[in-house]
């Protein structure tokens, strides 16, 4: 259920951000989800269409990249991926381990429409 609330952040900061360039209308989202989130593409895609509704996103598509696990060994230094069934250094077998990716959720980018009749901003 919490995927509610993070769909509403991504919708508002998408408007945000598309009002600020004079954008008419958001097209696509994308996004990159790390595999040791807990978001659900499925659940925030559900919500999307329905808080999407209105705004200058409805209609709008979301595109979902996913990021691998890595995992790292305060033992001996070694990096490794994440595997849903060992917690323990694949190299020296010490469970010193942290969590380095795999975590991320944020917004990348987003693909926009702007009115044929106003000039288009110039970007920096």
């Amino acid at each position: 259920m919490h995927e509610l609330g993070i769909t509403h952040s991504i919708l508002n900061i998408a408007v945000k951000h598309a009002q600020q360039v004079g954008a008419i209308r958001i097209k696509e989202l994308n996004l990159v989800i790390g595999e040791m989130s807990s978001i659900v593409d499925d659940s925030v895609q559900f919500y999307w269409e329905m808080v999407a509704q209105g705004t200058l996103a409805e209609g709008s598509t979301l595109n979902f990249r996913r990021v691998a696990g890595r995992l790292h060994c305060d033992g001996c230094g070694h990096e490794f991926a994440f595997n849903r069934q060992d917690f323990v250094c694949p190299q020296c077998q010490s469970p010193q381990i942290r969590i380095v990716g795999g975590e991320e959720f944020f917004l990348e980018s987003i693909d926009v429409d702007f009115d044929p009749e106003k000039q288009r901003p110039v970007q920096p």
